[in-house]
């Protein structure tokens, strides 16, 4: 394959009309209050209209989905719901490294896809295989899917990928971490050697640039940043913490500026501070691979409904969930490089907002704060904890934990 080609991004059009999406799907957006494509929308879709591969480098929240989702919407629009129907396996398959990703893209795309008579169906492990089954059977056109549960029907024989004239590789920098890019070789080597390949991902070297290379024929390179609009001010705060003294901190922090979703290191360790800061009068609940994809659901449902003042997750909540005004973001195990500092924090500061990141830093995790810090440019020294400090941080709109819970935490947080 050859090199990326890179194309300057224009102004963003009033409408998706003018970017080439069909009448019935814009309508439907008009009908969500969507009317203005994002930067990301706006650079990608004629291309991929076009039918050309797409390269596109955007952060977390910025509108990737509608972006890829309405590409290939708009491609079967054009196709007879009858000719579709000739086979039961998919035109298009989007990839994606976990199923709370997956979940969030059916999601988003189902309402669209009823507007154009196009079918939907995601595929992730973690639940029972009757339904996915049920759904591969009765013919399914967009197929979002994990690489490994999706790698396991193929080998059943109940879903055939040589139809997939469409294919997205989603958070591609992710399925590299995770160890997913054999896998999703081997079913993109399964798809129509004539497909069209759109390719989104954070960071575009190592892995997945040779992904690219080797999947996709003279991409269109897309590389957007945030706008002001998109992404609000984020405080970061690194403080120096006593492994003792981390639950208290932790406690305490998310009473004055929560809600907040918690970061860990491993499930045992979530599950672990999910129970004490329970035990501190925080309403909690932890969200890690061991539990099941209902449970997930509802701890990721009673947050975003505000029943929540933490969320506890383990590293496969850094990417894949769309929460909305999370002022809130506290690292209590320190992530294991840049990217990971970013994916995590970048739950916080979106659609606008500000947000608050606050990492606890023990003395074996100096040095590689520091590092950190060097690598994307993060000024700040490592302190104390400074909780009061928090008040006077602007435009971040937490809700404080009534003062009578606050003193049962603080008697029992430690």
């Amino acid at each position: 394959m050859t090199a990326l080609s890179t194309l300057s991004t224009s102004t963003a059009p009033v409408c998706f009309s003018n970017l080439g999406v069909p009448r019935a799907l814009s309508a439907a957006l008009e009908r969500q209050g969507i009317v203005t494509p994002f930067p990301i929308q706006a650079a990608t879709l004629p291309d991929s209209l076009a039918g050309r591969d797409i390269c596109g480098r955007a952060p977390t929240g910025s509108g990737k989905t509608l972006a890829f989702g309405l590409a290939i919407l708009s491609q079967l629009a054009a196709t007879s719901g009858a000719k579709r129907r000739g086979h039961r396996h998919p035109s298009a398959l989007v990839l994606v490294p976990t199923r709370e990703l997956a979940a969030q893209i059916e999601g988003a795309v189902v309402p669209l896809a009823r507007a154009v008579n196009v079918r939907v169906a995601s595929i992730y492990g973690g639940v029972g295989y009757a339904k996915q089954l049920a759904a591969l059977r009765n013919g399914v056109d967009i197929l979002v899917a994990c690489p490994g549960r999706l790698a396991d029907l193929v080998e059943r024989g109940a879903v055939d990928l040589s139809h997939v004239k469409l294919a997205v590789i989603d958070e591609a920098d992710r399925m590299a971490d995770m160890g997913f890019l054999p896998v999703v070789r081997r079913l993109m080597d399964l798809t129509s050697p004539s497909r069209q390949t759109l390719l989104f991902s954070a960071t575009l070297d190592g892995p997945v640039d040779k992904l690219i290379r080797d999947y996709q024929h003279q991409p269109a390179r897309h590389d957007v940043a945030p706008t002001s609009g998109d992404q609000g001010t984020v405080h970061h705060h690194f403080w120096r913490v006593e492994p003792l003294d981390r639950v208290a901190v932790t406690a305490e922090t998310i009473m004055a500026r929560g809600p907040a979703v918690v970061f860990c290191r491993t499930k045992r360790g979530a599950d672990r501070l999910s129970d004490r800061l329970g035990r501190s009068g925080l309403q909690s609940a932890a969200i890690h691979g061991s539990r099941s994809q209902n449970q997930r659901e509802r701890a990721l449902a009673a947050f975003r409904a505000g029943r929540l003042d933490v969320l506890v997750a383990t590293d496969v909540a850094a990417r894949g969930i769309h929460i909305d005004a999370v002022p809130l973001v506290l690292h209590f195990d320190p992530p294991a490089d840049p990217t990971d500092y970013v994916h995590r924090s970048g739950r916080t500061g979106r659609a606008g907002a500000d947000g608050i990141v606050v990492s606890l830093i023990g003395r074996e995790h100096l040095a590689a704060t520091r590092l950190i810090q060097r690598r994307l440019g993060l000024s700040g020294r490592i302190s104390s904890p400074d909780v009061p400090s928090l008040a006077f941080v602007g435009g971040v709109p937490g809700r404080a934990v009534p003062r009578q819970t606050r003193r049962k935490s603080f008697s029992s947080a430690s």
